[in-house]
């Protein structure tokens, strides 16, 4: 097996260290201060890193060998990293997402062995892993853990430009969802072990052939239902013809007839008016919740598949089932077909959102619906969102 790849390093002599993100900036700026307290209530609300072989990983899934190490001064330490300081994606190498609450639990039999936070790099902290320290870690981890989901991320070191930017950007509704960096290609997306068993159980994918055939129909736009789009091209068809937005009800008899031509059995006919209103009640309400202008339709679907495709080339790169190449193919991909589909970022977010909650929500306008709701604004009104950033054309 290959050695790890060396982490990022001190910067030149004079050159100012710049933080991958917000959360080594935090750590670095209480370390320049001498504030423990402020970088333990950080580490409190972060997944954190152990580094394991694949093929330990593969082997035992669940355990996790905590390697200690021996610095410059000969101190006995116990690294992990911060996801900002993470090295770049290794075949052979992968992470075990971890908390300070578990760090705090695990065995530390040498009273003296310490907890190396970044190690080998500017923002390296050295933590005391005494009982009464560990205690301490506790308690700051009970007071300041907090839900990973709907923040808008960005690594400072990522995509920030161009295509692959903009194909990332494409699947930023499900990274914020999942509180991870949008901009990220690289050694994890969720921790390695969670990835491998998110995406058996929820795609059933269990290795690369499997991988690349769900890859492929998101991107052709064949793993959602054909239902939503099939309606929406028949108000649009309507719409030309007539030169202004059909009735709904003038939408729901065409579109039935349209399906009846065609020979669905009278279920289904029945099923496709049904589908016309649930897609007038989601607009209103898209249109109350500011997903949609006064006056706004959603004119296909597509987006969803092509943002989820942006994610599972991401997952597909954290599980080892893609190399880099691969999976930023597929992202710019993504986001070209995007691109042709829709006119404007809002417009990309309204047809996700669409195709999203058509697909799970139900009405029940839940937690499903929320977070689109959510995502939608964050990544429409911050002022470092990539949609305020990176031009739709």
């Amino acid at each position: 097996m290959s050695p790890l790849p060396s982490y990022p390093s001190h910067p030149a002599h004079g050159v100012p260290w710049v933080s991958p993100s917000m959360t080594e900036h935090l750590l670095y700026e209480a370390g320049a201060r001498g504030d423990a307290e402020a970088q333990l209530r950080v580490l409190a609300g972060e997944e954190l890193y152990i580094v394991a072989p694949k093929a330990e990983a593969d082997a035992a899934p669940d355990m996790i060998t905590w390697r200690s190490y021996r610095d410059g001064t000969g101190r006995n330490c116990r690294p992990v990293l911060t996801r900002g300081m993470l090295p770049p994606w290794h075949p052979e190498w992968v992470f075990h997402g971890v908390s300070l609450k578990w760090m705090a639990e695990s065995d530390w039999r040498d009273p003296h062995q310490l907890l190396s936070v970044n190690t080998g790099t500017p923002a390296q902290i050295l933590f005391p892993a005494t009982p009464p320290h560990r205690a301490m870690w506790l308690r700051y981890h009970a007071e300041n853990d907090r839900p990973r989901s709907d923040r808008l991320i960005a690594l400072r070191h990522g995509a920030l430009h161009g295509p692959l930017a903009y194909g990332l950007a494409c699947g930023a509704h499900l990274a914020v969802g999942n509180g991870v960096p949008w901009n990220e290609v690289g050694t994890v997306y969720h921790e390695y072990s969670c990835e491998r068993e998110l995406l058996r159980d929820s795609w059933g994918i269990t290795e690369p052939t499997g991988w690349r055939k769900q890859l492929d129909a998101l991107l052709e736009a064949r793993n959602s239902p054909a239902e939503p789009d099939f309606v929406l091209r028949v108000r649009e068809q309507l719409r030309a013809g007539l030169g202004e937005q059909p009735s709904a009800d003038l939408w729901r008899e065409t579109a039935a007839g349209h399906a009846q031509d065609i020979g669905v059995g009278h279920d289904m006919v029945r099923d496709i008016e049904e589908l016309v209103r649930r897609i007038v009640r989601y607009e209103a309400r898209f249109r109350a919740d500011g997903l949609l202008p006064p006056d706004g339709r959603v004119t296909t679907t597509v987006a969803y598949d092509y943002g989820r495709a942006v994610n599972l080339a991401r997952w597909g790169l954290s599980a080892r089932f893609c190399v880099p190449h691969e999976a930023e193919q597929a992202i710019v991909h993504a986001g070209a077909l995007s691109r042709s589909a829709y006119r404007s970022w809002e417009d990309f977010s309204a047809g996700y959102a669409l195709g999203r909650v058509l697909r799970f929500d139900g009405e029940d306008y839940g937690d499903y619906y929320r977070s689109n709701v959510t995502a939608h604004h964050l990544l429409t009104e911050s002022e470092g969102s990539p949609w305020q950033n990176i031009p739709w054309r």
